[in-house]
C-alpha cells in the first residue's frame, strides 16, 4: 500500500503542537491549506475515538473519516469511511514527539496510506496518488508549522484549555 509521509520541528511544547493540530472552525481554517471546510458529525463537539468528521478539501472532493486513536498529546490516527472515486481507502496518523532536551520544541510526523482505483489503473494511479497527496501533506504541514508561530491560533489553544485550579 502505498505511503506518503512529512515532518517538521516546530517550536512549542508537544501539547501545544498537539492542540494545534486538532483546532477546528475558523482557526484551522487559518493555517490548514487542506480544507474548505471541517465539521463533527453525529451531534459530536469535540475529537475522540470513533467520533467522525465531514471534510470538504478546499477543490470540493469530500470525505468522512473516523478517528481510530486519539492519544493526546502524542497521537491521532483517522481513515476514510467515506470518500472520492479515486481513493478506495486512506488512513493517517499524526504523532508528535517532544524534542530531546528541548521542551518548547516538537516533532510532528504525518504518515497517510492509501489504495486507489479503479483496479485497472492501480499502478499508474498510485503514483499519481503518492506525488498528489504527497504534495498536499508537505503544504498542509508547512501550515500547520507557520500556525505553531501564530499569536491567533497560539492565543486560540490558550484559551481553549481548561484553567488550572488554585493549589490549596
Amino acid at each position: 500500500m502505498p505511503m506518503v509521509e512529512a515532518s517538521v520541528e516546530v517550536p512549542v511544547a508537544i501539547a501545544t503542537a498537539f492542540a494545534v493540530s486538532q483546532t477546528t472552525g475558523a482557526v484551522r481554517k487559518r493555517w490548514d491549506p487542506f480544507i474548505r471546510s471541517q465539521r463533527f458529525l453525529h451531534g459530536a463537539t469535540e475529537p475522540g475515538k470513533g467520533v467522525r468528521t465531514l471534510t470538504v478539501h478546499r477543490v470540493g472532493f469530500r470525505m468522512i473519516s473516523e478517528y481510530v486513536s486519539y492519544q493526546p498529546p502524542t497521537n491521532v490516527g483517522m481513515k476514510m469511511v467515506e470518500g472520492s472515486w479515486f481513493f478506495a481507502r486512506m488512513g493517517g496518523g499524526w504523532r508528535f514527539i517532544a524534542v530531546e532536551g528541548e521542551p518548547q520544541r516538537t516533532r510532528a510526523i504525518w504518515r497517510y496510506n492509501f489504495g486507489t482505483r479503479p483496479r485497472l489503473l492501480v499502478p499508474i494511479a498510485d503514483r499519481i496518488g503518492a506525488f498528489v497527496l504527497g504534495r498536499e501533506i508537505e503544504h498542509r504541514i508547512a501550515g500547520f508549522a507557520r500556525a505553531c508561530s501564530d499569536p491567533v491560533v497560539l492565543a486560540a489553544v490558550r484559551d481553549a484549555e481548561p484553567p488550572v485550579p488554585p493549589r490549596p
